[in-house]
């Protein structure tokens, strides 16, 4: 039960998909920043062993103090795990490789499903006046995963346009299926972007027509595009926002914030 005392919460966002390589990572860092460039506050917590989103955020492993693993694993306070980025508005909770070993040691916590609930449901998270907190999940069905699955409101599932491609949201859907039939009934596809996308293959033309055809509206209008400029930002440990504002990259995930905004306050009006 929600506690009327306390201001409205942030919405909570996992951005998942179990195959790698399809733009996870990417969509977290330029959504967050995104949001953020829009005046939103954002949390972007980095749930992926690798720690790619933090350093694409420019967050070097050696100034990692405190990372998700101490979060979950150890009760660390959050501000002594969120810090903040280059990007005015967007706020990291870093991870290093010692998440890698989070999934065996959380087997033997019995509430071992909600440890990232309760870290992003404490009173002390209100100072930061968020409105959103992204979550980008490893590229795995795992413990972290379901993790966040059941600390979200919703998950953004990028889909790249490649062969196969929406046979692969098959397990996705089914994990979520399965978190909704327990720990989390709220938990809803907040929906599903298109990435890698170039107008000029006949192949990403039929995955986007296929996509539509069997999701609908769960597909986001917007397109992130396959774009130089959004591959190379992360080799200056920067969002393609910021990198280059005005490249396609820049400009359409823009798009994609805007959307993600307008769906959020359709459905609390």
């Amino acid at each position: 039960m929600s506690d009327p005392t306390r201001p409205p919460q942030p919405r909570i966002m996992s951005i998942a998909n179990q195959k790698g390589g399809v733009g996870k990572t990417t969509t977290a860092i330029n959504l967050g920043a995104a949001l953020a460039e829009e005046g939103h506050n954002v949390l972007l917590v980095d749930l992926d062993p690798q720690g790619n989103a933090s350093t694409g955020l420019g967050v070097l492993p050696e100034d990692r103090t405190f990372t998700t693993y101490d979060l979950l694993l150890e009760e660390a306070p959050l501000s002594d795990v969120i810090r903040s980025t280059t990007v005015e508005g967007l706020l990291l909770a870093p991870s290093t490789t010692d998440l890698s070993s989070a999934d065996i040691e959380m087997m033997s916590i019995e509430k071992r499903s909600f440890l990232l609930y309760d870290a992003l449901r404490q009173p002390a998270i209100d100072a930061y006046e968020l409105d959103f907190i992204l979550i980008d999940c490893p590229p795995s069905l795992s413990l972290l995963t379901i993790n966040a699955m059941v600390a979200s409101d919703s998950i953004l599932i990028p889909l790249q346009s490649e062969f196969f491609a929406l046979e692969g949201l098959s397990q996705l859907m089914l994990t979520v299926r399965e978190v909704r039939q327990g720990a989390n009934p709220d938990l809803r596809i907040e929906g599903v972007v298109l990435t890698m996308y170039d107008g000029r293959n006949n192949l990403s033309q039929q995955v986007e027509e296929d996509a539509r055809e069997t999701l609908g509206g769960l597909v986001y209008q917007t397109i992130v595009p396959r774009n130089v400029r959004i591959s190379e930002a992360p080799s200056y440990s920067m969002p393609v926002i910021s990198y280059d504002p005005m490249s396609k990259g820049a400009i359409a995930y823009r798009k994609l914030a805007q959307e993600v905004v307008e769906k959020r306050a359709t459905a609390t009006s």
